[in-house]
């Protein structure tokens, strides 16, 4: 069974799934004819509170995942963090671990007090904007400069103790 732990993001692990993330980003979008940004993420944006860096490990215990969630000024809602980074390598897709994380990711989300969860994405990840869609989050007005994004979107949170039992979001 898949499993996420913590894990900072500078850890090597942890890179080597960021750099395989960013190569395939680069690559998808040279096949579009557009220039992709590559830029690795500051590692105390993800050490908490400021946020949190996941690695998702496989069945047998080998990196397959990562993901995590970065302070933002707040918004509407109030204390905000965005999902960056959110990656499975190409074989582990298909099995619910992109789930697993985003889940994982709006549960820490909420333990820092969140009130809102938001990201950015481009068009051409389909699949990714369809999990974020199954997961509840909704498109929002544009919240940053981000070159590489052309869709954001975003999910307000209820703080565990409103939460009727069942209840997500």
């Amino acid at each position: 069974m898949a499993s996420v732990r913590d894990s900072p993001v500078d850890a090597h692990d942890a890179h080597e799934l960021l750099a395989e993330y960013f190569r395939s980003r680069t690559e998808g979008f040279a096949e579009l004819d557009v220039e992709y940004t590559t830029t690795f993420p500051a590692p105390a944006a993800f050490v908490p509170p400021a946020g949190v860096f996941l690695v998702l490990d496989d069945d047998e215990g080998r990196p397959a995942g990562c993901g995590g969630i970065r302070h933002i000024a707040d918004g509407p809602s109030g204390t905000r963090y965005e999902v960056k980074h959110l990656y499975l390598r190409p074989q582990t897709r298909g099995r619910g671990w992109g789930r697993l994380l985003i889940d994982t990711l709006e549960s820490r989300a909420r333990e820092l007090g969140a009130r809102e969860l938001v990201l950015d994405t481009h068009h051409s990840l389909e699949a990714a904007a369809a999990l974020y869609a199954r997961t509840g989050f909704v498109a929002i007005d544009r919240y940053n400069d981000n070159p590489n994004a052309s869709r954001w979107y975003g999910k307000v949170l209820t703080p565990a103790s409103e939460r009727m039992p069942g209840q997500t979001g």
